[in-house]
């Protein structure tokens, strides 16, 4: 009897244990990240961070278009102009013979993201493109598109321009043409260019008849249009300003013509025609340039073997860094035995002072890291939560904390993958994003300067909570 109950004692101790150690695949799918967690803490595992050009990128079909001139005391000059093509109203489009201009408008409507200074004035320049954009096929971010500077109908080649405050929250009204109806006053949240009613009139009204027949053979002759800002004539720290080129959102050539009555002699009607401008038909490209020349920035790029007390990131296809852990794998000796971690988090802080209007840090980061054939993927950890088929990271994740004045980034099963030898770091990268996409898009400007680990004040850390097994 009396071994009877040693091995039941012996079984029931047994079945405790294995129902206490979990395996790595289910570690920290439970954790709230704002609940505390048992186990030891860890937060002394050395972390460098190295500031790094963020690679070119595709810009045709993204989400935000970035437009401006940023002059960062910090970081250097950052310019961004457009490139787009111009589609048709409809297939097989005419105008009559009779038809007058009366006025023609570039219409950009505004996106979410705007950033530096509301208060400064700007200068936007509208250029003929020289080449047809709709026949390219690479519309890479570090790419430039070639305009016209000078032509018989416009000697400076500037054939539209808007000078004054960009103001993306505030709507512009303007009266709105509405075939057989009486016209109505609107009001939009858009960037509207008035255009040289020469040039409109010579590239639309008065072109070929076959020329309107479809959308490739309007851009052959007409090729696109150029935008871009006047540097010479923007004033303050200036800023970056974001548009929205999806169909459904109004981007388009407008024009007004007045023509006779089609069906009452002597009368005139003035008609509104809009000719799209959506990279759904055919592309819009973004061209961005960076100068560090001068900056900190400069210096870092150019010795990259330093761990400097900050660190840089950049958006608008700017800066990223690059996050290494050189001590993790021997994580394990240092703690006498094999370890389950229950909770791990990166906090990544901003570095004092560096959040001064309008320079605020960026919004979100979103933390990725390469496979093994050098691919942009999720971290394990974010790669859980995609496994509906929306594929949408939450919305949380890698958001700035203004309190705390940091981001933080669950890397629970990322960690334990590591220490477990299941996953290998070909490289873990931190970067500036609103929609938390992997490739360095041009659809957010904003920045942030970051403490790095060697910093004296505020550093990066990774804090592991664990418990050790045997």
């Amino acid at each position: 009897m009396r071994f009877y109950k040693i091995d039941l004692l012996t079984l029931l101790i047994g079945l405790f244990l294995f129902a206490s150690c979990k395996s790595s695949n289910t570690i920290g799918l439970d954790v709230d990240p704002e609940t505390a967690v048992s186990g030891e803490l860890i937060d002394s595992v050395t972390i460098r961070t190295e500031t790094l050009r963020e690679d070119p990128t595709n810009t045709n079909g993204i989400s935000r278009y970035p437009l401006g001139l940023l002059n960062d005391p910090v970081l250097g000059t950052t310019e961004a102009s457009l490139a787009m093509s111009v589609n048709l109203p409809s297939a097989a489009y005419k105008i009559q013979l009779d038809a007058a201009l009366d006025s023609a408008v570039l219409v950009l409507p505004y996106a979410s993201e705007f950033y530096g200074d509301s208060t400064a004035i700007y200068s936007v320049d509208v250029h003929q493109l020289r080449d047809d954009l709709s026949t390219q096929t690479a519309f890479m971010s570090n790419k430039d598109w070639a305009f016209n500077t000078s032509s018989e109908l416009v000697p400076n080649g500037v054939i539209g321009n808007f000078t004054g405050r960009i103001k993306p929250n505030t709507p512009v009204k303007y009266t709105k043409v509405i075939g057989g109806k009486p016209d109505s006053v609107v009001a939009v949240k858009a960037l509207r260019i008035p255009l040289d009613k020469q040039f409109i009139t010579a590239q639309i009204l008065k072109i070929p008849v076959n020329a309107l027949t479809n959308d490739a053979f309007f851009n052959a002759r007409f090729k696109g249009l150029h935008v871009s800002v006047n540097k010479a004539r923007v004033t303050g720290r200036g800023a970056i300003a974001h548009f929205n080129m999806a169909g459904t959102a109004g981007a388009m050539l407008e024009v007004y013509f007045k023509q006779a009555n089609a069906t009452t002699a002597g009368k005139i009607d003035t008609v509104a025609d809009g000719f799209p401008i959506t990279p759904t038909k055919n592309p819009v490209a973004a061209t961005i340039k960076h100068n560090y020349t001068g900056t900190p920035v400069e210096t870092q790029l150019s010795n990259p073997t330093v761990q400097y007390q900050t660190t840089y990131l950049q958006g608008t296809s700017g800066l990223r860094n690059k996050i290494s852990f050189p001590h993790l794998a021997n994580l394990v000796q240092s703690l006498g035995g094999k370890v389950i971690i229950n909770k791990a988090e990166l906090v990544v802080p901003i570095e004092a002072g560096s959040d001064v209007s309008p320079f605020d840090p960026a919004s979100r980061m979103a933390l990725y890291r390469y496979d093994i054939g050098g691919q942009r993927v999720h971290i394990p950890d974010v790669e859980f939560l995609l496994r509906d088929d929306s594929r949408v990271v939450p919305s949380y994740i890698g958001r700035y904390n203004s309190t705390n004045k940091n981001y933080t980034f669950i890397v629970t099963r990322y960690m334990q993958e590591l220490l477990d030898g299941k996953t290998v770091d070909y490289g873990t990268f931190l970067a500036p994003t609103v929609d938390y996409d992997l490739f360095g898009l041009p659809t957010s400007s904003s920045r942030s300067v970051i403490s790095s680990f060697g910093n004296t004040t505020n550093k990066v850390k990774l804090n592991i909570y664990y418990t050790k097994i045997k």
